[in-house]
């Protein structure tokens, strides 16, 4: 393993990577960071860790249960901490670009956002469609602390992690490979696709 070499990272509400973990959802909706490099969101890596953030998520734009959720996990965090635990990695099994309401509407039923949310989602940067990435979502055994580092601040999706995360680390996909299928199958059937 090269020395300079990295971990690739997605940032994400850990309020979503919870959902994400618990096989309740196997999608995130993405446009980009306000602070992304090539100002429009761009799919860097199929294969990447899941590195939870806190800043944005409110429970008023989650459903429940996880809108309960929220809040417990905002008080276990603070600004200050120096260490973050990396316990999920996930790979990219499609890119689906929305393009309308109609299209997003089909999709309430397999996330944890409100209406409120998607729709200002798909609207942001209304030229740009919205990008689903369909996660196959595997728990890391054990779960990776790494340092909080000052590039992994702002409003970008993707980070560089250490390489330690490279290192063989035990991964169990959170559903089966006949419940992974049948939600995402679901999913492509909802868009007609």
């Amino acid at each position: 393993m090269d020395e300079d070499e990295e971990a690739i990272g997605l940032k994400e509400w850990a309020i979503a990577v919870e959902a994400l973990s618990s096989g309740d959802q196997i999608l995130i909706m993405r446009k980009g960071g306000i602070r992304e490099e090539t100002r429009d969101f761009r799919v860097e890596s199929d294969c990447f860790y899941l590195y939870p953030t806190y800043e944005h998520q409110r429970k008023e734009l989650v459903e429940e249960p996880y809108a309960s959720r929220v809040e417990e996990l905002a008080a276990a965090w603070n600004a200050e901490q120096t260490e973050a635990a990396i316990a999920f990695y996930a790979e990219m099994t499609e890119d689906i670009l929305i393009h309308s309401q109609e299209e997003l509407d089909k999709l309430k039923p397999f996330h944890i956002w409100t209406e409120q949310l998607a729709e200002e989602r798909l609207k942001w940067k209304r030229t740009k469609p919205l990008h689903l990435m369909l996660l196959r979502v595997y728990k890391l055994q054990p779960a990776v602390i790494v340092p909080v580092l000052p590039a992994y601040n702002g409003c970008k999706s993707w980070i560089g992690l250490p390489a330690e995360l490279l290192k063989h680390v035990e991964r169990v996909p959170v559903l089966s490979d006949e419940q992974f299928q049948a939600r995402w199958d679901e999913i492509r059937r909802a868009l007609n696709q």
